[in-house]
This record gives C-alpha cells, sequence and structure tokens, in this order.
C-alpha cells in the first residue's frame, strides 16, 4: 500500500470513507447515506421539494441523519489526520489514508502506524472505536429521537452560497 500513487490512495481513500452497505458489518459512513445525499442533492438542483426514489419519498429526519453521520466521520477523520500530522510529521497522503483506514477499519495501513510514537498509536485506536461504533450508534441515537414541540418560530430563508 506504501508504493501506491498518491492518485490511486485518494480513490482508495474515497472508497474506504463511503465504506461498504448498510445491513453489512463493513465500516465507513455507508452506502446507503452517500446515496441519500446525492438524491438530495439532485433534488434540490432539479427544484423538488421531497426528495423521491423509486416511488418513495425520503422522509426529511432521514436526510438530516445522513448529514449528521457524514459530517461526524469527516471531522473525526480531519482531526485525527491533523493530531497525527503533528506527531508523525509524515505526508499528508499516507497521514490521510492511514486515519480513513483506521475509522473505516479497513485494516489496510502504509506501515505509517509501525513507524507511530505511542500518542499516534493512541489516536488511531481511538478513531477505530469511534468509526465502529460511533456511526452507527449516532445514527441510531438520532433516528430514534423526535421532539414534539408545541410552537413552531417562524421561518427565515438565509443566502446560502
Amino acid at each position: 500500500q506504501n508504493h501506491m500513487e498518491s492518485t490511486t490512495m485518494l480513490l482508495t481513500d474515497a472508497l474506504m470513507f463511503a465504506g461498504g452497505g448498510s445491513a453489512s458489518t463493513a465500516g465507513g459512513i455507508k452506502v446507503t447515506t452517500i446515496a441519500v445525499m446525492f438524491l438530495a442533492i439532485v433534488a434540490e438542483a432539479r427544484g423538488d421539494s421531497d426528495v423521491k426514489v423509486y416511488g418513495r419519498t425520503i422522509p426529511q429526519g432521514t436526510m438530516r441523519v445522513a448529514i449528521s453521520v457524514i459530517v461526524a466521520g469527516a471531522t473525526l477523520v480531519s482531526v485525527s489526520a491533523f493530531l497525527l500530522l503533528q506527531i508523525s510529521g509524515a505526508s499528508l497522503d499516507r497521514v490521510l489514508f492511514e486515519t480513513i483506514s483506521a475509522f473505516a477499519t479497513v485494516g489496510l495501513s502504509t506501515n505509517l502506524s509501525a513507524e507511530l510514537p505511542p500518542s499516534g498509536v493512541y489516536v488511531l485506536t481511538v478513531l477505530m472505536f469511534a468509526g465502529r461504533v460511533g456511526t452507527v450508534t449516532l445514527a441510531a441515537g438520532l433516528a430514534l429521537r423526535q421532539r414534539s414541540q408545541l410552537y413552531h418560530y417562524p421561518e427565515e430563508r438565509p443566502i446560502i452560497g
């Protein structure tokens, strides 16, 4: 893995971050999470108010959970990569490959984990645990959590973009 070109590493990073199917034991943020976000982007580009696929509508709550899982995963990987860059002094492509592999519990390595001091190994260990348990727990916790409110604030449409 250490002898791959940077472009190949980047493609592998993207595939590892995406992970496997929702019902599988694969790591990553799951393919269906990315599919929901892609469908939401397509619906927004078309000007549709609802996200529809195969004659079904995807609820707004599901899209909020998908956004939360993607942002939480990207934040975990970014913070861990920053810490490992500071600890190891290795190149960004190797550090990013190692952190995404740890987050998605893939098992691929550029041998950076063997070269790290104990503090770097602890960062990877926490990232592996958070990647395996954290995103699943976050998605389940957010999906089950619904608060009913007796009032609603007026809508505001901020300028986006």
